[in-house]
């Protein structure tokens, strides 16, 4: 059994409570101290995925999880071996909270609500014993010989045996840790959608494309997924899935670039030619008005700008189109350029790259290589992850593995 300890675990979202919770049910003789600088637990908890919460993916294989991690995809594949999206759903069930896969693999609660979450984590905090200080934020962290002296900002010091950082993208906590010896990898934008101003795309908002390829070129930067025309640019989770790979590179070209849309994927660009041309001489096609008839799952709308584009007549049909106005037409729905010029958060999530360094960071146990007895879990560290639930379960694993490393002896 694993001897009691005096443990401070510095933040109060998901992945402190639930590192809480997991060192207390690991060692129920350990005093397990929760440090919120707040008047409330769980908070973006509660507005998660539009107040539904959006708790794990399932995504069984960690081979495969993995990819969904810009940042942290090496070092995260160890511990989503001990504790993935399996484990996480079994947690929950476990405690009472039935959850639901939805037909994109994202897993909410069965009731819709966030809440449910909440109340569950607070309800098995309090059952092993976690004890909770709101409005107590952290101001400095002194380490002297084995012991851990933390100084509030309401002047009060305390002291611990070991400490685990859970304060996700806290500048305050990241220039503590600093001033420990930790490197902290500057934080910046991601997951956001692209603002872009094109008369190609007035009065297309609301339109999606199930799959498109988005590429930029000069960044070296390619994905293939679901699109989604916005009053600002564009959107979707291929566009997200493109911003989060690439948020170092944009943040540095200061988020102006140019980008590729491929609206026809399926296709090689010069099979889509062939295609495009033999409708010139196919008698089901030659009399139809190109404008008119939308193909490749494009919808009207957004098919009719397509060919305006390509400077294709409204009366025009495929028989009187050239063949140099069909390479044209195959180009422009091959390689449609866009300028970026801004990013615009995606809904009301704001997801940063960046934190401790995590060459500096033991991944079996989730312990600074640089401090002994400093744990850290969640966002504190430098890794972030495509929308769909993945950010949620970093928090999970994380915190599990590193809740029940704090209390062990080994």
């Amino acid at each position: 059994m694993a001897k009691s300890k005096n443990i401070a675990i510095i933040g109060g979202g998901a992945a402190g409570v639930f590192s809480a919770i997991a060192a207390a049910e690991a060692s129920p003789d350990s005093s397990i101290h929760v440090f919120e600088k707040s008047a409330k637990l769980l908070g973006k908890v509660l507005i998660s995925g539009g107040g539904r919460c959006n708790v794990t993916h399932a995504c069984f294989d960690p081979n495969e999880l993995v990819e969904n991690y810009p940042r942290g995809f090496r070092e995260f594949l160890g511990p989503f071996h001990k504790f993935g999206c399996g484990d996480t759903m079994e947690w929950f069930t476990d405690r009472g909270v039935e959850l639901k896969i939805e037909n994109d693999n994202r897993v909410f609660p069965v009731s819709n609500e966030s809440s449910t979450i909440v109340n569950c984590l607070l309800d098995f905090a309090k059952r092993a014993g976690v004890q909770f200080h709101l409005r107590h934020g952290l101001k400095s962290i002194i380490k002297e010989n084995d012991t851990f002296s933390l100084h509030f900002d309401s002047g009060d010091v305390s002291s611990f045996d070991r400490v685990l950082i859970a304060s996700g993208g806290s500048k305050r906590l990241w220039n503590e840790l600093e001033k420990l010896g930790h490197q902290i990898v500057s934080p910046v934008p991601s997951l956001f959608t692209f603002n872009i101003r094109d008369p190609r795309l007035k009065d297309m908002a609301g339109i999606s494309m199930p799959q498109v390829r988005a590429t930029v070129p000069i960044g070296g930067f390619e994905t293939e997924g679901p699109l989604l025309i916005t009053h600002w640019g564009l959107s979707g989770p291929g566009v997200l899935k493109l911003s989060s790979f690439g948020a170092r590179w944009m943040n540095e070209v200061d988020h102006c670039f140019t980008i590729f849309i491929d609206w026809v994927p399926s296709e090689g660009r010069d099979d889509l030619f062939e295609t495009l041309n033999g409708f010139r001489k196919d008698f089901n096609f030659q009399r139809k008005r190109v404008v008119s008839n939308s193909m490749f799952g494009i919808p009207l709308r957004l098919w009719k700008t397509l060919c305006s584009y390509a400077k294709i007549p409204d009366s025009a049909n495929w028989s009187d189109l050239s063949k140099p106005v069909v390479r044209r037409f195959s180009d422009t729905l091959s390689e449609s350029t866009f300028q970026v010029f801004d990013k615009s958060t995606f809904k009301e999530e704001f997801v940063t790259a960046g934190g401790v360094l995590l060459e500096e960071v033991d991944f079996k146990t989730f312990e600074s290589r640089i401090i002994p007895g400093l744990y850290f879990a969640g966002e504190v560290l430098d890794v972030d992850a495509l929308t769909g639930g993945f950010n949620f379960q970093a928090a999970w694993t994380s915190a599990w593995l590193a809740g029940h490393s704090i209390v062990n002896d080994t």
